[in-house]
């Protein structure tokens, strides 16, 4: 299990979220179960699926699958929550849970703190015998899943087909390997170049879809003559692009373009979290939209997408968020949703891409002394920057005209990271080291 959850952990804290579902629904409870490729994965889910059995739940256990799939199968199969066993980005050793409510959705901070407390004290209680519940199987989901992507109204196979794309794929060696092949030969792709689509759990590079991880189909895309690529994380909610040249498109741009898409078809709101490209602000607002920005974290944006009715939302990590399907980042729709809107462009991957605004994020943080008030520190440079628009909704984030920076806490250790946006590397690593400078003032004062 390496630095991840061991059994011990596995049945406490799937027992204390049985209990907190218990507490919320009334009857016999259901709950769906998915994983991804993870070497840990059969052994996890056997536990998990065994523990909820014990505390009286009747399980629908979907195997090999994605975190977009299982999110949607609460909902078509009326569950009471979800579980899919995954370590997201993270190496191949660890493994986590990641529980969903009724609504197919993350639990968010409150409950989290809930299931905490229910896990150390052990306030949970097993079934009677003649009260286990059922473990039954289901390998329908992934292909429901890909009939829900095709018959979105946005979705275009006969463009997508009629553009005649060669594509490759880096599955990881987990379950984008299954799905994404698949689904691109739904959508009327001919050509598919497969690389790690083996569902092995043995990750053949870093998981997390970074251009500093992604050399290798870089290669590929260039030497092939394909014209893009597309790369998943190992739960299949993130997605990022190669283009024709090999040159990454950009893991913020993925909800950028796939926004500007469906902006072009109705307009509405968008929402992405503080962290993410201006850029998205850019686009919303040509077609005629209102941008908004939330907190980090999914289970935020998700918040602030149903409060202001956004058509359309995700992080820059490269989730993609469309309410129509479901809310929840989906690599599948971004897949479909871009390649439709390629095609429809009819302009090569680094066409579409230069067509965007350029913005450039600079990735920094200042290691603190234990003993140091960081939440002083952060209302310090709040205060040197009044006269600028501020916002304190997540840490702290100052606007200059096009330009940004947002500092965050870390919630573990003595640590501010900064983040800071402008139209050049230049300028971005600028202004992070005008802030770091500022930060050591306020902590010599």
């Amino acid at each position: 299990m390496g630095e991840g959850l061991s059994p011990v952990d596995i049945v406490k804290f799937t027992s204390a979220f049985a209990c907190m579902l218990q507490r919320e629904h009334s009857g016999k409870l259901r709950v769906v179960v998915g994983r991804d490729a993870r070497v840990s994965g059969s052994m996890v889910n056997s536990l998990v699926c065994a523990t909820l059995a014990g505390m009286g739940i009747d399980v629908v256990d979907t195997g090999l699958s994605t975190t977009p799939t299982v999110e949607m199968a609460v909902i078509d199969l009326k569950c009471h929550g979800g579980i899919i066993l995954t370590a997201s980005h993270n190496p191949w050793q660890w493994n986590a849970l990641k529980l969903l409510n009724s609504q197919g959705e993350f639990f968010n901070a409150e409950q989290g703190v809930e299931l905490l407390r229910i896990a150390d004290s052990g306030d949970f209680k097993y079934a009677e015998i003649d009260s286990i519940g059922t473990i039954t199987t289901d390998d329908t989901q992934i292909s429901k899943h890909i009939e829900k992507v095709l018959a979105l109204p946005y979705v275009d196979t006969d463009a997508i087909r009629n553009a005649k794309f060669k594509v490759v794929i880096d599955g990881i060696n987990s379950t984008g390997g299954i799905v994404i092949p698949l689904l691109l030969k739904s959508l009327g792709v001919k050509q598919v170049e497969e690389l790690y689509c083996e569902p092995t759990g043995h990750f053949a590079h870093n998981p997390e879809p970074l251009p500093e991880n992604l050399y290798e189909i870089s290669k590929v895309v260039v030497k092939s003559k394909a014209h893009l690529g597309f790369v998943v994380d190992p739960d299949v909610d993130r997605l990022a692009i190669v283009c024709e040249d090999g040159e990454m498109f950009g893991e913020e741009y993925t909800l950028v373009s796939v926004a500007d898409y469906i902006l072009s078809q109705k307009v509405g709101n968008t929402v992405s979290n503080m962290s993410s490209t201006r850029a998205l602000r850019d686009v919303t607002e040509k077609a005629g939209g209102s941008y908004y920005a939330s907190a980090v974290g999914e289970v935020n944006v998700v918040e602030k997408m149903k409060e202001v009715n956004a058509i359309i939302g995700g992080e820059g990590n490269g989730g993609v968020i469309l309410p129509e399907l479901h809310y929840g980042r989906d690599a599948l729709a971004g897949i479909a949703l871009f390649l439709t809107h390629l095609a429809h462009s009819g302009k090569r991957c680094s066409q579409l891409r230069a067509s965007y605004p350029g913005y450039f994020i600079s990735k920094n943080k200042i290691q603190l002394m234990p003993e140091m008030d960081v939440d002083a520190i952060l209302a310090g440079i709040a205060d040197k920057y009044k006269r600028q628009p501020v916002s304190t909704v997540d840490g702290v984030k100052i606007e200059f005209d096009k330009e940004w920076v947002h500092l965050r806490k870390s919630n573990t250790e003595p640590i501010i990271r900064i983040y800071s946006e402008s139209d050049t590397e230049g300028k971005a690593n600028a202004i992070a080291r005008k802030i770091l400078d500022d930060i050591k003032e306020i902590i010599r004062k």
